[in-house]
């Protein structure tokens, strides 16, 4: 929905800080670009202005502007792009992978501007609405009993990809991923904090390609700079020290071999399978990280829809979840500190989840009573 503001947002590179500064806030710089993906990434970091502590500067990288309005677009071009190159894919094939959502439908946008076939797995625990937009993109998804999480998703996809002879994408371990967070969403904020004016980052993780890609560019080029992971209270698998099992699957080592034993069900999809992905362990070996800091998921919800009301930021559960931990981050951190969180995706993936329990499509009596304050007629029922 928003992403048609994130190719514009790639000229900025192309101003001069003076020019920059001479455009007035409602301009809007537009960019011409030969196929959807290449309007991926670029995305703004904005600053929240009624929710931040005092005394402390918190932006959020609103990473629902790419083109299908979620982080995973970066990881689904990486991914393909990666595939061809290394002459894994040719026209006409398949391409398959398990996926809470986010990462389906950026694959399936992929897929169909390259004219691949993509068939996605996804547990049934996930939003509906998920499940529409990639079979909208043309994908076809095979739906996996809840119970099973996502190692049963997993499994499902490696058991397609073994049969088939398809294309497995392997999000979790294929080093494509971070490779290309650290080309862009890394140097992307290095341009945008290019004073060194930045002193946390808190991002979250559902493969670990964010943490681990643009964490390493970050840490190297701030050395100073507080790298924070935040995880849900209800699934503590770093928290917990425990190391995750893993197995072998179409000849590559990394893929999970069993649900990890401090996970149990949270409602921030898209964050913490239940496993920790190979992706996020690198990232963990490579000392960059601070701190892990926890978040329940009623405190991301409550987060999320504050972000909407009160800073007019339209984002899911991840990225209240973000958010809130950002917050306990900016209520310690010495005054005058700058602490930039990611926001994963857009609250429309959200719909038929907990985040819109309190949102009524009726009208509610207020909203009679002002809608018969003048002659006009209306619809008088209310919820």
């Amino acid at each position: 929905m928003l992403g048609y503001a994130a190719g514009a947002l790639r000229k900025r590179s192309l101003l001069g800080e003076a020019a920059r500064r001479s455009i007035s806030s409602s301009a809007v710089l537009h960019a011409r670009y030969d196929n959807i993906t290449e309007a991926i990434g670029n995305t703004p970091c904005i600053k929240l202005n009624r929710m931040a502590p005092p005394g402390v500067n918190l932006y959020v990288k609103c990473e629902f502007f790419n083109p299908c309005s979620s982080v995973k677009d970066r990881l689904a071009r990486a991914i393909i792009e990666d595939a061809e190159k290394r002459g894994k894919l040719k026209p006409g094939d398949t391409v398959v992978e398990a996926t809470s959502g986010n990462t389906g439908i950026a694959l399936a946008m992929v897929c169909a501007q390259r004219g691949y076939r993509f068939v996605c797995t996804m547990a049934s625990s996930f939003s509906v609405e998920r499940r529409k937009v990639m079979r909208m993109l043309g994908a076809q998804v095979i739906v996996t009993p809840a119970e099973g999480g996502g190692t049963g998703m997993v499994i499902k996809a490696q058991e397609l990809a073994e049969k088939h002879g398809w294309y497995y994408a392997r999000q979790f371990e294929n080093q494509a991923n971070p490779d290309y967070h650290a080309r862009t969403t890394g140097p992307e904020i290095l341009e945008d904090f290019k004073d060194g004016d930045l002193d946390y980052w808190v991002t979250a993780y559902g493969t670990g390609g964010t943490f681990q890609g643009a964490g390493r560019v970050l840490k190297e080029k701030l050395p100073d700079l507080k790298i924070v992971l935040a995880e849900p209270k209800e699934a503590p698998l770093i928290t917990s020290g425990t190391k995750q099992e893993r197995t072998t699957v179409l000849g590559e080592f990394g893929a999970p071999a069993t649900r990890h034993p401090a996970w149990t069900p949270h409602p921030i999809q898209g964050w913490t399978p239940n496993f920790i992905p190979k992706i996020a362990e690198d990232g963990l070996d490579m000392e960059i990280l601070h701190e892990v800091m926890l978040v329940s998921g009623p405190d991301a919800i409550k987060t999320a829809r504050e972000l909407s009301r009160l800073e007019g930021i339209f984002t899911g559960i991840s990225g209240g979840g973000t958010v809130a931990t950002a917050i306990e981050v900016c209520k310690k951190a010495p005054q005058g500190s700058t602490v930039l969180a990611m926001i994963a995706d857009t609250a429309e993936r959200y719909l038929t989840t907990p985040l819109f329990d309190e949102i009524d499509a009726e009208m509610s009596e207020q909203e009679v009573e002002i809608g018969l304050s003048t002659p006009g007629d209306i619809h008088r029922t209310f919820a």
